[in-house]
C-alpha cells in the first residue's frame, strides 16, 4: 500500500530525547517499510527514516527557538498532505482531532490514532460533530469517555524486537522511574515506595517547563534522601542499561493512562512493572507474569518484595507475544486494508448512482 504517516512536529521522528508519540510513529513507519509498503513520512526535517521523508519544518519545533507559533507549520503540513492526498491509498494521522474538519470532506481513506487522554469535557462536542471520522485507540480503556467515536480498532503500542533486550549478567539492584516529572505521574509515590522498602530508586525523567514549579516545590526536596538518585532525561541508548539493571519499574500514576510506553520498554528488558491500576494498566500488565497492578500504596510497597519472584525470561517472552513493533504494524495494516476496501465500495456505490 501507499501509506502516508503524518507525525507531530514538536519532536523529530524518532525524537532525540523524550517523545512518546513520535517514537511510536518511527517504529511503525520502519516496520511498514520492512513489510514492503511504500511509506511517506510527513515530519520535521531532522527526522531519520527509511521511508520517504516529506520535511514539514527544518527541525523539531521544540528545538527551534525561532518558531514562536507552532500552529503555523502544523497548518501548512495539513495543507500539504491535503494537496498530495491522491498519491496515497491511506493517510494515517497522529495529530489528535486536528485532521477531522479538512479530511472528513474528501474521499481518500484516513485514520487517526488518539495518543492522549480523552476524558476532557471539551472533546465531547468534537466527537459528536465528527462521529464518522475513523479513529484508533491505544487501549480499550482509552475509549470509555467517547463511546460515540467511530472506533476502527485498538492497537497496542509495540517496540522493535531488538531495540531493548535483557542484559546478560545483569544484577538488578534498584527500582526505576522513567518518563516525566508531572503531578499525574506521581514520582513522589515512587520515592515513598523506595524509602518504605529500603530500596534504591533511580529517576530518569524530564521536567517540562509547565512542571518546573511542581518539581521544585514537591519533588526536589524529596531527592535529598540517600536512597534516591535523580538522573534527569535520558536518550534511547541509555534506556537499555537503565531498565535492564532495575529490579522493577515503578509506574505509580494517578491519571487515566492511555497506554504507558515505559511499561513495555521495561518488559522488553525483562524487567517487571508495578503500576497503579488506572487507564490501560490492567490491559498492559499480565498480573503475576510481567508485574503487578495495584490499588494502594500498601499494595505497591508489598509488591516490591514479589518482583524478584517473577522470571525475567518470562517477562521478555510475554513482551515478544504482545508488544513487538511487527505485531503493531500488522494490526494497523489490517485496519488500513479494511478502510481501503470500504472506501472502494463506497466509491463504487456513488459511481453507480
Amino acid at each position: 500500500m501507499r501509506i502516508a504517516q503524518i507525525a507531530p512536529l514538536t519532536e523529530a521522528v524518532p525524537p532525540k530525547l523524550y517523545g512518546g508519540t513520535e517514537r511510536i510513529v518511527a517504529y511503525l513507519t520502519e516496520e511498514l517499510v520492512a513489510l514492503g509498503h511504500d511509506v511517506t513520512l510527513f515530519a520535521s526535517g531532522d527526522s531519520i527514516t527509511s521511508a520517504t521523508l516529506a520535511p514539514m519544518s527544518s527541525k523539531a519545533l521544540r528545538l527551534d527557538p525561532s518558531v514562536r507559533d507552532p500552529n503555523a507549520p502544523l497548518t501548512l503540513m495539513l495543507e500539504q498532505v491535503y494537496r498530495r492526498r491522491h498519491e496515497f491509498d491511506l493517510l494515517h494521522f497522529h495529530l489528535d482531532y486536528l485532521p477531522f474538519p479538512l479530511f472528513s470532506r474528501q474521499s481518500v481513506p484516513f485514520i487517526t490514532t488518539m495518543h492522549g487522554r480523552l476524558d476532557l469535557p471539551e472533546l465531547q462536542p468534537v466527537f459528536n460533530t465528527f462521529s464518522q471520522a475513523p479513529v484508533v485507540s491505544i487501549s480499550n480503556d482509552q475509549r470509555r469517555p467517547l463511546p460515540q467515536a467511530h472506533w476502527a480498532g485498538t492497537v497496542y503500542h509495540g517496540l522493535p524486537e531488538k531495540l531493548l533486550v535483557p542484559a546478560a549478567g545483569a544484577k538488578p539492584g534498584y527500582l526505576a522511574f522513567l518518563g516525566r516529572i508531572a503531578p499525574e505521574k506521581r514520582c513522589d509515590r515512587a520515592i515513598e515506595i523506595a524509602i518504605a522498602t529500603n530500596t534504591p530508586l533511580k529517576i530518569a525523567a524530564k521536567v517540562d517547563r509547565v512542571d518546573v514549579d511542581y518539581f521544585e516545590s514537591k519533588i526536589k526536596p524529596m531527592l535529598a534522601h540517600p536512597l534516591i538518585e535523580f538522573i534527569g532525561e535520558i536518550n534511547e541508548q541509555q534506556k537499555q542499561d537503565f531498565l535492564a539493571n532495575a529490579i522493577g519499574l515503578l509506574t505509580p500514576i494517578d491519571w487515566p493512562e492511555p497506554f504507558g510506553l515505559v511499561m513495555i520498554e521495561a518488559m522488553a528488558c525483562g524487567t517487571p512493572v508495578i503500576a497503579f491500576r488506572h487507564g490501560s494498566v490492567a490491559e498492559v500488565i499480565d498480573e503475576g507474569v510481567t508485574g503487578f497492578a495495584v490499588d494502594s500504596m500498601a499494595e505497591a510497597i508489598a509488591a516490591v518484595a514479589r518482583l524478584k519472584a517473577l522470571p525475567r525470561a518470562a517477562v521478555r517472552a510475554r513482551f515478544n507475544e504482545r508488544f513487538t513493533g511487527r505485531r503493531m504494524a500488522e494490526d494497523y495494516v489490517a485496519i488500513y486494508e479494511r478502510l481501503a476496501r470500504e472506501a472502494g465500495q463506497a466509491n463504487l456505490r456513488v459511481a453507480a448512482e
